[in-house]
C-alpha cells in the first residue's frame, strides 16, 4: 500500500522510477528491476533509493559537482526514465545521500549492498555537506550553499579537484560521516569522522579542502548522523 518510489540511478546520470507497490511482495528472489524499466543501451544501474516524493537527496558526480533534488522531481511515468544528472564522458555519478529528515522505508543500495535504512535510525534535516576525493582530500561546508534543481543538471562545484583527482562521494550530515575505501593489499577500509574532525576540514564551497591522513584511498562516503 506504500506510495513510495524506488529510484534507480544509471551510471551516466539517467534516473528510472518504479512505484514500490509494484515490487514483488513476501519472500522469494524478487524480480529484476530491469524488467520494470526500459534501460538505456550501455547503461548500468549503480545506485538505488526508495522513499516518499518529498524526500530530498544530495546528488553528485565524480567531476566534483552536485545539487539537491527531491524524489518527486526525479520521478517519471516513462519506463525509459529521465536524464537528470549531467555527466561528461568518463564521469560517473556518486551515491545519492539523503538530506531531508528520516523517511519510512528509505534505503540506498550500492553495488548490491543495502546501506543502513532510514527506518532503523532517526535523522534530522542535514545541515552540512562533506566531500571526499579519491586523492584523500576532505571538504565540508553548509548545505545552504547548495540549491535545489527541479529539472536536474550539473549543479554547482562542490570541491576544487586537483588534476587526475576525482570525487569519491558527497554526503549530507549533521554530526558524522563514514568514509570507505581500499587500503594496502586491496583490503577494504573504513573510518568514521565526527563533528570535530569534520569542522577541521570546513571551508567555503568549491575550495580544495584539507588533506586527510586516512591511510587508504576513499571510494565512497555515507551519512552516519
Amino acid at each position: 500500500r506504500t506510495v513510495d518510489t524506488l529510484l534507480a540511478f544509471g551510471n551516466q546520470g539517467r534516473v528510472y522510477s518504479v512505484p514500490v507497490a509494484m515490487l514483488p511482495g513476501a519472500r522469494g528472489d524478487g524480480q529484476p528491476v530491469t524488467t520494470l524499466i526500459e534501460l538505456e543501451s550501455g547503461t548500468q544501474l549503480v545506485h538505488y533509493f526508495a522513499g516518499p516524493s518529498a524526500a530530498t537527496l544530495l546528488l553528485s558526480s565524480s567531476a566534483g559537482y552536485g545539487f539537491l533534488a527531491t524524489v518527486e522531481s526525479m520521478t517519471s511515468r516513462l519506463k525509459a526514465g529521465k536524464a537528470f544528472i549531467t555527466c561528461n564522458e568518463g564521469e560517473q555519478i556518486c551515491r545519492p545521500s539523503q538530506a531531508s529528515a528520516s523517511v519510512s522505508n528509505g534505503f540506498t543500495l550500492t553495488g548490491g549492498t543495502e546501506q543502513p535504512a532510514a527506518s532503523a535510525r532517526t535523522w534530522g534535516p542535514a545541515t552540512h555537506v562533506a566531500c571526499a576525493s579519491t586523492g584523500g582530500r576532505i571538504l565540508t561546508f553548509e548545505i545552504t550553499d547548495l540549491k535545489a534543481m527541479t529539472n536536474g543538471g550539473r549543479g554547482l562545484m562542490l570541491i576544487d579537484l586537483e588534476a587526475k583527482d576525482t570525487l569519491a562521494g558527497a554526503a549530507a550530515y549533521t554530526r558524522s560521516i563514514k568514509i570507505t575505501g581500499i587500503g594496502r593489499g586491496g583490503k577494504d577500509r573504513e573510518e568514521t569522522l565526527e563533528i570535530r574532525s569534520l569542522n577541521n576540514a570546513r571551508a567555503a564551497r568549491a575550495r580544495k579542502g584539507k588533506a586527510a591522513d586516512l591511510g587508504f584511498k576513499p571510494t565512497d562516503i555515507a551519512r552516519v548522523e
